[in-house]
This record gives structure tokens, sequence and C-alpha cells, in this order.
């Protein structure tokens, strides 16, 4: 039986650290596939394609074949994979928001056992199993962005410190490229696939036991909605002057964060006197066609078709870098081509790590003075001294962070775009940890901004519906990397030329929270300045001061 929303709370910080450390270990780990490509290859998944004068020989360290047959079709297991990776976001956000993270986590740890169960099972007798690879991989991609997507919501369990836990979170997505990496180490020592496999396969068992003893059946409510509480406690301690036996009575205040069961929701006679929380009065259209996503949509296809197409096209840039366009390179050439391409690209997959280690800091920055802000809760009643410093407005600091975080991530995004110009090898490992920062940075700031300034029930749909948009327009780096390769002959100065001029739009984003902040906080003046209620405000004034005061304060 799933416990409670509460007890899941009195959890949380089990939760997020075991969430964590499976994200890193089972989410995307298929973007480490070059390192799984060799394995299976050793251990002959579809060698039986290499035949006659086909094949390129014997594999050196196994007695398997290899052959251009036998790595087309692995690759096409990993598109598939791949593509389920990502095109699997929007309908696992609108489940998600519809039967909560529970039964989503539970399906996806089920899957991530059963892909690893097959490929263990497919390596006893690959010339007669090896098709089992499609499925697995498929199982794979699946199940892992299951973990990743219902991990994505239990940062609403943290209050104040909310955006940080959920950099983490995409931070472990984003690491989890160097799980096979250190798989392949455990390999190289001498330690069977199939024992590697098994033992993964039963670790993905353990994710399920964790959820479904760990995991509320019920979605984890924002801090802003109705079930999030504080409850204070008045306790009196009593002590005794044991000279004149006077007896005194100090009162002592505990403020204590709570979880409770969800209530019933009352229908508003009017929209604007909806309790602040209560998300459902939002409608997902109303969410899906503001500004702010709209905006965002732009920002996260643009950079995404920035980061595929240089991971896409990496070794073909590093290649250049040592021939300078040669048509016809001496074999020493050659032989040095090989060489910086390797090294290079093995540096490149192992600053991976850096996600996990740089997310925090994008996190920090979205929840910066955030416990100074006033208390949004409804069900929290509080007086404040006139002593006490003023407090800042929630919904406008939110708005100010998320403004300076993606700010901060485009400015390092225009950096990587105008080191990539540089006709220099080494310099190039200074853009090898920009783009694997900004990677992170910007999943981390929209997943903050859509936790921050949206309704807690639309989060996943959105973050999907984004995340299949800016897929879909990344597929413009194919046929980029058609016209470097072709018309351009392996330049890509002009290609990165025109990326790092696109990269400007990144800025409207930041520009646009700007405006929408400034006329918030002019609105909200002038209603406090006039002392009346909002209904009797006039015009642009009333407009601006009703749009800052719907629920999680979202809509310009």
């Amino acid at each position: 039986m799933a416990p409670s929303l509460a007890r899941a709370y009195r959890r949380r910080w089990w939760m997020a650290v075991t969430a964590i450390v499976e994200n890193l270990l089972c989410s995307a780990v298929l973007l480490g596939w070059a390192s799984l490509l060799i394995m299976l290859k050793n251990e002959g998944f579809y060698s039986h394609l290499c035949t006659g004068n086909e094949t390129s020989g014997a594999n050196s360290t196994s007695g398997w074949r290899s052959c251009v047959e036998q790595e087309e079709m692995l690759n096409l297991g990993f598109t598939i994979g791949s593509f389920l990776l990502s095109a699997a976001t929007l309908p696992l956000g609108i489940l998600m928001d519809r039967f909560g993270p529970r039964p989503l986590r539970l399906l996806g740890s089920s899957c991530f056992a059963a892909s690893c169960a097959m490929i263990a099972t497919a390596a006893y007798n690959p010339e007669v199993l090896s098709v089992l690879i499609f499925l697995a991989v498929s199982f794979n991609g699946f199940g892992g962005i299951c973990l990743t997507f219902t991990s994505l919501t239990l940062p609403n369990m943290f209050g104040n410190v909310r955006s940080t836990i959920l950099s983490l979170m995409i931070g472990s997505y984003a690491s989890s490229a160097v799980t096979f990496p250190g798989v392949k180490l455990i390999y190289d020592v001498g330690v069977s696939f199939r024992v590697i496999m098994w033992a993964w396969s039963g670790l993905a068992c353990l994710v399920f036991l964790n959820c479904f003893l760990n995991w509320p059946a019920e979605s984890f409510p924002a801090p802003e909605d109705s079930r999030y509480t504080k409850k204070v406690k008045m306790s009196g301690v009593v002590t005794e002057d044991h000279v004149t036996g006077d007896r005194y009575v100090t009162h002592v205040t505990l403020l204590e964060d709570t979880m409770g069961p969800k209530q019933p929701e009352p229908v508003p006679t009017r929209p604007q006197s909806a309790p602040r929380g209560q998300s459902s009065s939002v409608p997902l259209c109303h969410s899906m066609c503001s500004p702010i996503f709209l905006w965002s949509l732009i920002t996260m296809a643009m950079t995404q078709l920035r980061l595929i197409f240089f991971m896409g096209a990496m070794n073909k840039m590093l290649e250049f870098l040592v021939t300078h366009g040669n048509p016809s390179p001496s074999e020493e050439m050659k032989q040095e081509v090989k060489e910086n391409v390797s090294f290079y690209s093995s540096i490149f997959g192992t600053m991976q790590l850096l996600c996990l280690l740089t997310c925090p800091l994008i996190g920090y920055i979205m929840d910066w003075r955030m416990k100074e802000c006033e208390e949004e809760n409804a069900n929290t009643q509080t007086e404040n001294s006139p002593s006490d410093p003023p407090k800042r407005d929630r919904t406008v600091q939110k708005l100010t962070n998320a403004m300076r975080a993606f700010t901060f991530t485009n400015i390092l995004l225009v950096l990587f775009g105008v080191i990539s110009l540089v006709d220099n090898l080494p310099i190039q490992m200074v853009s090898f940890v920009l783009h694997t920062i900004v990677r992170g940075f910007i999943h981390s700031c929209c997943g903050g901004l859509y936790a921050a300034v949206y309704p807690a029930n639309h989060f996943g749909t959105l973050t999907g519906m984004q995340s299949m948009i800016s897929a879909a327009f990344a597929l413009l780096q194919q046929p980029l990397f058609i016209l470097m390769v072709g018309h351009l002959r392996g330049d890509p100065y002009w290609i990165n030329v025109g990326l790092l001029a696109f990269s400007a739009t990144g800025f409207l984003l930041p520009g646009y929270l700007f405006y929408h902040r400034r006329n918030l906080i002019r609105a909200r003046a002038a209603r406090d300045k006039a002392n009346v209620p909002l209904s009797q405000l006039d015009g642009e004034t009333a407009k601006e001061a009703a749009n800052g005061s719907t629920p999680n304060g979202y809509s310009a």
C-alpha cells in the first residue's frame, strides 16, 4: 500500500538522494552508447551478418567478426531507443499530471530491469537472440525517461530550495551518459558482460522496491498548494524556583511543515476570488498560451539545436582542425587525426559529469532570497512585527531569479559559440566545458521556471511539450551536418557563425521576464498606494495587477 503524503513528506530527503542516484544509474544511460556498442560487438551481437569477403576481420579482443552491416544494425537499435527517450516525454507528462508519478515510476523501473535482463539473455546466444537488442533498447529508453520525468516533481516537497533540488535531478539525468563508460571499465577488468547486465537488472528492481515503499499515490503538491500547510504548536515549559517556590511558565512556539490530504476544491463564484494555490482554477490552455511558455519554446529549441549539432558533428570538426580541409592527407596525418579525435572525444565524454556538479549553481540562482519572501500559502496565518524588515514579494523574486538564470546561461552559450570559431585544438577543451555546463544549465533553468510560475499539475505536460518540440526542431542538425560535410567540405566555420547569431534569440525570454516583472511591480505599487480593492482599479493597472495575482503569477 502506498504511503500517505504526510509520511512521504517526512521521507523526502531519502527520496531525493535515492532519486539522484537512480537517475545517474538508470535514466538516460543510452547517451553513452559508444561504450555499449563496443561491448555488444565484443559479445558477438549481429556478428552473423559478417560473412565472406564483406567482413572486416575478427575482433581483436574476442573471436567474433565485425563489419559495417553489424554496426548499422546496432546503430538502428540505438536510434529507436534514443527516439523513445525523447518522444515519450509529452504523453508521459500528460499521464503524470493525471495519475501522479508513482505508477509511472513503477512502470519505468520495471521496463529498465526488463531491458537489462533481455540484453543479458541475448548474450548467451547472440547468433539467435540478437534481435532482442531492439526490444531491450526500447524498454531502456522508455524506462529511463519514466524515471527522469517522475523525479522532476519531487522537488516540490522542498519549498524554498525547490529549484536547487530540481537542478540536482536534471544534473543526474544529464550526467548519466557516463554510466556505460564506467560499466565498460568494469568489463575491461574481466567481469562477464552477462553478470554486469543481471546485476544492473537487480539494481533496477531495487528502484522498483524503493518507489513501492516510499512514493505516495498522490502527486507532490507545490509549496503554494492548499495541501502544504504550516502547523504552529504552542507549548508551555514550567520552571520552579527552589528558593522561593515560585513557578514560571515559558511559552515555546514551534513551526512545523506538514502535508495534509487533498481537500475537495470549492467552485469559485468569480475567477479572481479563487484562493491562491488552487491550480485547478487555471486551465491548461492558459498555461500553454502564456507568453513565458511560448518564449521558452523558442529559447529551448534554439539551444537544443546548437548543442546537438555540436555533439553530432564534433568528430568531423576535430578532424578538420587537424587536416584543415586537406583532400588527400598523408598516412602520418591520418594517424594524427585518429589519435586526436579519440583523445578529445574521450575528454568530452568524461566531462559530462560536470552537469551534476554545476547544475546546483543555477538552482541556487533560482532559489536566491526565496526565504526572505512573504508566504503565499493561504493556510499560513502569520503576523509580522512592526520591527521586522518588509518581506519580498514571492512572485517578483521568482521572475527576478529566472531572468538572471537565463541571462547567465545565454551568456555562456554565446561564449561557447565564439570559442567554437577558434582554429585551435587545445582551446576547444574550453568549449567542451562550456557545452557541458550550458546543457545542464538550460534544462535546470527551464524546469525551475516552470516549477516556479506554473501550477504543479501542469508541470509534466508543459515540460513534455517543450521537450518534444525542442527535439523536433533539433532534427535540423542533420541537414546542417550534410551541408558541412558536402558543400562546405568539412569546414564548420560558417555554420557556427550562423548558429552564434541565432543564439542571440536566447535573450528574448529574459527580456520578456524583465518586462513582465516591471509591469508587475508597477501594478502592485499602484494598488498599494491607492489602498483600494483590485476591482476598483481601472484600465491597464487593474489588468496587470490581476495577472500578477493569478495562481503562481505567471501570465502577462
